[in-house]
Parts: C-alpha cells; structure tokens; sequence
C-alpha cells in the first residue's frame, strides 16, 4: 500500500501524469460500476415500441452509441467491455511483474548455475512468438478469460525478469547488502528486505507497461475471434462489426471501443512515463 501511494504522489507532481491518472482512474470507475449503469445486457436485444428489432440504429436518446447488427445496444456492451479490459489487464501486468520479479531476483542475486538455468527458460520463452504463441494456446483450450490471463502472463514476464536480473546484479555489490551479510541475514531477507525495496520503482514501472501490453494484446485477441465467447470486450465488439460488415455502414459501432482503447492504454503509457521522469530527472533533459 505505501508502494501504491507513493506511486501516486511520485506520478502526481507531473501534469500529464495527473492529467493521465485523472483518465485512468474513470475507466477503472467505470469497470466497476459500468455494469450496474449500463441500461441494457451485454447481449440483449432492443426493440421499438412496435416490436420491432433496432437493428444498426444511429445514435438517439435512448441509445447513444446506436446499436448492432443484432440489435445490441453499443453504449451498454463498451461499459460492460470497461471490466473486461481492465480485469485482464490488472491481473495480467500483477502476475507478471511477480514472475519477473522473482526470477530476476533469484538469477541476479545467485549468479552461477541458479542464473544459468533461470535466464536459459526467459530466453526460451523470449523466442516465442507472442501474439501467435497465445492465440495457439487459447484454440487448444477452452477460450475463456482466465485462459487468456494465465496465457497472457506466462510469456509476459520475461522482459522484466531481464531487467530486474540486471539491476540486482549491480545492487548485490553494494555495503548494504555486505553489512547485511555480516549480521547474519539470510538469503531471502536480502533478497527481500534490502534488494527488493530498492527495485521496487523499475517494478512499479514495469506494471504500468505491463497493464498496456496487456489491454492491447487482450484487444487483438477479441477482434481476431480468439476471445472469450461468453465475455463483452473492446476486442469483441470491432470483431463483430468486421464479422458483419458493417465497419463502414455503422461507423458508431467501430470508433467507441477503438477510441477506448486507445485513451486507455495512452494513460497508462503517460503515466509510466511521468513517473520515470520524476524519480529520473535525466530523463526531462532528454525530452
């Protein structure tokens, strides 16, 4: 929790930075009410007052965003999607910066053949192809959410155990850690109580990068069909509307989520980088 708020604070004291969090923090709003105020289902069907279906209606009163081939109202599937998006990408960038985190501790730390064996599993899952790598995995199992989340953070972590392994490799020669050495401290108290608090901003920046890679990928699943069924995403809606050729006709269908998701996931590279610049002013010279 202090990581959290310091994290705030830290990105906070930037105007995009506060700009950026002001936008994150509606969409994560949004992910937790939006199905509560969406004023249809995800995949109910309008009708009018004749019984008729509403189907690719342009925007009204009633229904803001218009509705689909199938007469689905567009505003109520992007609130639904909101949840989605941000529970796959919040659990996806965690998962990953644990993974990383740990493996890049234990093989930066260790060195010799612990490292040896640790880093030879990253380079492995570094040659695999990302995109085509999950989109294999989820048509071999069951294409459900959390399918796409555990698939998701298998190959993601990699990137940040590398980086984490490079930074602890420095940290490990450092007198705090000898002084720690001399007063009997084990291994996992080192690692943990001396190295790992001072990684902790390049793993705090690493989720940021993580969450967007996330969101992206999680979107490329849905528009290419490999989404889960059951589940409204961003993804999903613009794969409908390519599946029913209508990219063209309802143009109110295909630009909501795709401005979602680029507002998204741009807050969340902004915020990544207000918060480099600030604990790295070094950075603000190169701007």
């Amino acid at each position: 929790m202090r990581t959290f708020l310091t994290f705030i604070n830290v990105t906070w004291k930037s105007t995009g930075g506060r700009i950026s969090l002001c936008i994150f923090g509606l969409c994560l709003i949004l992910a937790v009410i939006g199905p509560m105020i969406a004023p249809f289902g995800p995949s109910e069907r309008c009708y009018d007052a004749a019984g008729k279906l509403l189907r690719l209606t342009p925007p009204s009163w009633e229904h803001p965003l218009g509705t689909t081939v199938m007469g689905r109202d567009v505003l109520s599937q992007m609130l639904w999607g909101a949840r989605t998006a941000m529970l796959v990408g919040l659990l996806t960038a965690l998962g990953t910066v644990v993974i990383g985190l740990n493996f890049g501790l234990i093989a930066g730390y260790f060195g010799g053949r612990i490292d040896a064996i640790l880093m030879r599993i990253t380079d492995i899952l570094l040659g695999l192809p990302f995109l085509p790598f999950i989109i294999v995995l989820l048509a071999l199992t069951d294409r459900n959410i959390w399918t796409i989340i555990l698939a998701m953070t298998f190959v993601m972590w990699r990137s940040t155990a590398r980086i984490v392994r490079a930074e602890v490799m420095s940290l490990r020669e450092r007198q705090f850690v000898a002084a720690a050495r001399t007063t009997g401290a084990s291994d996992a108290d080192i690692l943990y109580r001396e190295i790992a608090p001072n990684i902790m901003p390049l793993a705090v920046t690493s989720i940021t990068f993580a969450l967007a890679w996330a969101i992206i990928t999680e979107a490329s699943i849905g528009f290419l069909g490999f989404g889960d069924p059951d589940v409204v995403s961003w993804g999903s809606i613009i794969y409908d509307a390519y599946a029913s050729q209508a990219m063209y006709r309802a143009p109110w269908w295909v630009v909501p989520p795709g401005i979602a998701i680029m507002v998204l996931v741009t807050s969340v590279y902004f915020i990544g980088r207000a918060y480099e610049e600030v604990i790295n002013p070094r950075l603000q010279e190169r701007s």
